[in-house]
């Protein structure tokens, strides 16, 4: 039975991941990002709703007294 002759997988390996990050580099270094983002304004409106104008309480199921 012939043996498989590895002597050439190290370097395949090794051009295949240089060339892997090769291109993820040019294709970071052609995105264009934002040089300073803006910084948006948020107004809060309030709204009033019925249940904040009184005073309300939920009631767990363990603090109730037992029946």
């Amino acid at each position: 039975m012939p043996q498989l002759d590895t002597s050439s997988w190290f370097i395949t390996a090794l051009s295949t991941a240089i060339t892997l990050f090769i291109m993820v580099q040019l294709k970071i270094s052609l995105h264009n990002f934002p040089q300073t983002p803006s910084i948006k304004s948020v107004k809060l409106t309030k709204s009033n709703n019925p249940w904040e104008l009184k005073w309300t309480k939920i009631y767990s199921p363990l603090s109730l007294p037992q029946q």
